[in-house]
């Protein structure tokens, strides 16, 4: 290695250790998707990341989406897929295809990356060990000709009802990393398909982690002229919305990121996700690349 490459590579070895002395034995919860779960040089840079937050005395868990490959898979099998209001309407032959994605394919294809660069991934749903316990979710649609609200019954989409932490918790405090799929259980025993930034928020709260990453295809939260916005306030990221300035998709990964905060857990953080090694530039480095939002 030449002098001034191994001069950088120890510059920032020290850039990293403040920070991986302020979160060791902290809780960090991310969720992964969009272009990182699909690139095969992001996924590997991210399992390398999750590996060595682990190694260093952090205790991350990872929650994952996997969406596009729901869709591509009811496509093959000829099953036709309507959404309303961007939610997959999801009867049972639909649920069974998402939990063989989520809870099969997408779930042990990133516990195998991650064991495969040295780390102890297991892989979960909700389902495990009561996790997550889940109810319908219903959408209330307002009709200026209607006396009553439409309430849409989604089939087997759901909300998070509570969550049972102690199973992450155990795998938490030994060797493990829980790598989650967001599918819950009903009183009735149904399953249910829920969104994986709100599982991840929720799941944030309960464990009391210090940090929420939400990993993204953007760089995270930008104003009017396409600057990004970081370290904002609970009440900063509240007066954005009211002006229009956080809309559109980004709305309701903010809105997961505030609630979080507002439920305890210390940041949340959207990342961009299309960086390699996004999450430990975000975690170890004075750089970081997303916004961060606080108390």
């Amino acid at each position: 290695m030449e002098k001034h490459n191994a001069h950088r590579v120890a510059e920032v070895l020290v850039e990293a250790l403040p920070y991986i002395q302020r979160l060791n034995d902290k809780t960090v919860v991310i969720k992964y998707g969009g272009n990182a779960m699909v690139d095969d040089e992001l996924k590997n840079s991210f399992a390398q990341d999750v590996v060595l937050l682990k190694q260093v005395g952090l205790d991350p868990v990872v929650v994952h989406g996997g969406g596009p490959q729901i869709g591509s898979l009811l496509e093959r099998l000829g099953k036709e897929t309507r959404f309303i209001e961007g939610m997959r309407v999801t009867d049972s032959e639909t649920m069974d295809v998402v939990q063989m994605v989520l809870g099969g394919l997408v779930n042990k294809e990133i516990v195998n990356l991650i064991n495969g660069h040295g780390g102890v991934a297991v892989g979960l749903t909700g389902k495990d060990g009561g996790l997550i316990r889940a109810r319908p979710l219903r959408i209330t649609r307002h009709d200026p000709e209607a006396r009553e609200p439409e309430i849409i019954d989604l089939g087997h989409v759901g909300e998070v009802a509570s969550i049972d932490p102690s199973l992450v918790a155990m795998l938490d405090s030994g060797n493990f990393i829980p790598v989650i799929a967001p599918i819950g259980v009903g009183e009735d025993g149904a399953s249910y398909n829920i969104n994986a930034d709100l599982v991840a928020g929720k799941l944030a709260a309960t464990l009391g982690a210090e940090k929420l990453l939400l990993l993204t295809n953007t760089p995270g939260v930008l104003d009017d002229d396409g600057g990004l916005l970081t370290g904002l306030s609970r009440r900063e990221v509240e007066g954005l919305i009211e002006k229009g300035v956080i809309r559109g998709g980004m709305l309701p990964k903010v809105q997961c990121a505030l609630d979080a905060v507002n439920s305890g857990v210390k940041t949340a953080q959207i990342i961009d996700g299309r960086v390699p090694h996004a999450v430990l530039l975000e975690l170890l480095t004075d750089t970081g690349v997303g916004t961060l939002i606080h108390g």
